[in-house]
């Protein structure tokens, strides 16, 4: 059989692949998966299964503010937090077969050296500038503001709550001092100005070199997002950009004068692929230098679009600036992934967190990483939502791809005891559907290549779909009757189809990879030359070969495990709205006399029971020690009339009776929400409260 189509040419044997270094401020979450993490393996994993040499690394960043925000939130020290996070996070990756090479971390003596020698090697070339600039300065706090201890409004788009680095609203990168109405997120101060010394890296300098780079030399194989924000900042001019500051936590500054300072994050984390790879290439005994220094090596930057200026101008400017380092031969980057209609945020809990996921979803880390790919943020910001992540496994993972497996595994046992059959001569439509399979792995491939992620999962699903449609139209539980030899073809083409998917899935869905090997019971499927044996090879199952019994590859969700989701969503929203409520304007000024007038007392209901036809009212009888009385209070979607009942609560007594429903409610029981938004009793609960007190 002859392929048609024409595999693209890979420029490299060798490729670093890097992935975005996640903060340590918290663990991660579905945006960071889609937008980063399994692009990046599923493009890491594609090129090992091609047998290149692939240097896989990524690691956690732990010199941000943010670190030292976190940490005085929490009263404890940044390395204690460091060292929470980067657990959580480096066992999520883990659990969700993210394949790093080597994850290591900025806080690691490794990376402090490496990052050490990069800046000496760069101020002792002289290619660091020395300024003395005016920075903000929070006299209360004694300290100045580096990046994220300020906020105030963006230049650019207005938002009132942009960092002193970075506009999360609009994506801008700026300066603190071009913030408008600039405040300490320490104190809550308006700062000062004071002057500091620091280095900068002369950007300015690098723009002719970064324009022949960028602008004329990658215009046509950059993302049209990367593309366009790197020419904006170009054509916008560049400007010297500090590379130290004012901070207890971080690198120190490796020079004589620079007392009290670190290299500035920005600066300090992309070095971190570099350590990382060293560290990597000391445990395997490896040289690291190939990876970083040898043209013939494909170096690719996975990243959300927040860092592309960091990735594609400021990072290449300082390899640049260095002399004997590659630049990126290209930078992926993906838009942002947002959930149930809102952006995602770390600070309103508003997020899937991996490990949390796998709670309520154990040993499903292969839908998520399906669903996330189908949905990838690749061109546009995209939407995650619960109801489709439970109609893509309902009706894509389980319907196709898990039916079709199960349906080949069950009739080969049922009908050959588990032993692949021996074709008879092939028809048209075997041949038809041999030549589609066999053309699969390249159209797989072109995609990966070009880095649409989402296509090459679509086009791996089109080979469960063909094995579907091969089933269903020659039915071999119909042909078992009447010809034999016509069923064991038909199995065996279904079984090559089967093994293909078990080859073809591994970059996308690992763990189904692995489980679906398993069942076919062929060790040789692990092997490299897999993917390309598809393209050239009628059988991968041979005859005579014993296969495993059917399991289920994927299992329906069903709707009460999306409506717990949903559920704990409604309630983070519920909180955060109570969090940020501005509370009532003050009411009118009373005289004490007018407060004199009412008259509250300590009650306990004896009855409850629901209104009918209402959703919110309940009918109690309170005894209010003076008598015993009917109070209409819409307080039953929080609680049964079950759950009040025996409760101790604060009554107003003299409220003018009210008929609500054909029911007079002779009172008032007073209530308030707490933090999550739940209605809650005024304290009266108490063993030496007795019915009928007043509260004064």
């Amino acid at each position: 059989m002859q392929n048609s189509y024409t595999r693209p040419a890979l420029s490299a044997d060798r490729y670093t692949i890097t992935a975005a270094l996640p903060y340590t401020n918290g663990p991660v979450h579905i945006g960071h998966l889609a937008g980063v993490y399994i692009p990046a393996d599923i493009y890491a994993r594609f090129q090992r299964i091609q047998g290149k040499d692939v240097a896989f690394v990524c690691g956690s960043d732990e010199h941000g503010v943010p670190i030292t925000i976190k940490a005085k939130k929490e009263g404890i020290t940044p390395q204690q937090v460091v060292d929470k996070y980067h657990a959580i996070i480096k066992k999520s990756f883990q659990d969700f077969g993210i394949s790093f090479d080597n994850y290591s971390r900025t806080s690691a003596k490794i990376h402090h050296d490496t990052a050490s020698e990069f800046f000496k090697k760069l101020y002792e070339d002289g290619k660091f500038i020395e300024q003395t600039t005016e920075q903000f300065y929070d006299k209360d706090a004694n300290q100045f503001l580096a990046d994220r201890f300020i906020v105030g409004t963006c230049p650019k788009c207005g938002f009132e709550e942009s960092y002193g680095d970075q506009c999360e609203s609009c994506g801008t990168s700026h300066n603190a001092t071009d913030l408008i109405n600039p405040k300490s997120s320490i104190t809550g101060n308006t700062p000062s100005l004071k002057e500091t010394k620091h280095w900068f890296l002369p950007l300015d300098q690098y723009e002719p070199w970064l324009k022949e780079w960028i602008i004329d030399g990658h215009k046509k194989d950059w993302k049209v997002n990367v593309y366009g924000q790197c020419k904006s900042w170009i054509d916008d001019g560049l400007r010297p950009r500090a590379v130290t500051r004012d901070l207890d936590w971080g690198i120190p500054v490796p020079v004589e004068g620079a007392d009290g300072k670190v290299l500035y994050v920005w600066f300090d984390a992309p070095i971190g692929y570099i350590s990382a790879t060293k560290e990597w290439a000391e445990k395997e005994g490896k040289d690291w230098e190939p990876y970083w220094k040898d043209k013939d090596t494909k170096l690719l930057h996975f990243i959300g679009k927040d860092n592309i200026v960091f990735h594609c101008i400021i990072f290449p400017s300082m390899l640049k600036a260095e002399g004997s380092y590659i630049l990126p031969n290209n930078v992926p980057a993906n838009e942002f992934l947002n959930l149930e209609g809102n952006k995602i945020s770390t600070s309103k809990n508003w997020a899937v967190w991996l490990h949390e996921y796998l709670e309520d979803f154990p040993n499903q880390q292969d839908v998520l990483r399906y669903v996330l790919t189908a949905n990838a943020p690749e061109t546009k910001d995209n939407d995650f939502t619960w109801a489709d992540f439970q109609a893509r496994n309902n009706n894509e993972l389980v319907a196709v791809f898990g039916n079709f497996i199960n349906r080949v595994v069950v009739l080969t046992n049922k009908y050959y005891e588990g032993i692949v059959p021996t074709p008879s001569d092939f028809s048209e439509i075997d041949l038809e559907t041999l030549k589609e399979l066999q053309a699969s792995p390249s159209l797989i491939e072109e995609s990966i290549e070009r880095y649409r992620f989402r296509e090459a999962q679509a086009r791996l699903m089109n080979v469960a779909r063909l094995g579907n449609k091969y089933l269903a139209d020659e039915e071999p539980w119909k042909t078992i009757k009447t010809d034999e030899e016509r069923t064991k073809t038909v199995l065996f083409v279904s079984l090559q189809i089967a093994a293909a998917l078990a080859v073809l899935c591994e970059p996308f869905l690992p763990f189904t990879s692995d489980k679906l090997k398993g069942i076919l019971c062929h060790s040789e499927l692990d092997s490299e030359s897999n993917w390309n044996d598809i393209l050239t090879k009628q059988t991968l199952l041979p005859s005579a070969h014993q296969i495993g019994k059917a399991e289920l590859l994927f299992s329906k969700i069903e709707d009460e495990q999306v409506q717990k989701q949903l559920d704990k969503l409604a309630a983070t929203k519920k909180a955060n709205e109570v969090m940020n409520a501005t509370p009532e304007p003050q009411k009118d000024t009373i005289q004490f006399d007018d407060f004199t007038k009412l008259d509250m007392r300590v009650g306990t209901i004896l009855e409850a029971e629901k209104m009918p036809k209402t959703k919110k009212l309940l009918v109690l009888k309170v005894d209010t020690g003076i008598d015993v009385r009917t109070i209409v209070s819409g307080i039953a979607e929080s609680f049964t009339p079950e759950e009040v009942i025996g409760k101790k609560v604060t009554v107003l007594v003299n409220l003018a009776p009210r008929a609500l429903r054909g029911v007079e409610s002779q009172g008032m029981i007073l209530m308030t929400e707490n933090a999550e938004g739940k209605l809650v009793f005024l304290n009266a609960d108490e063993d030496d409260v007795s019915n009928g007190m007043t509260i004064n």
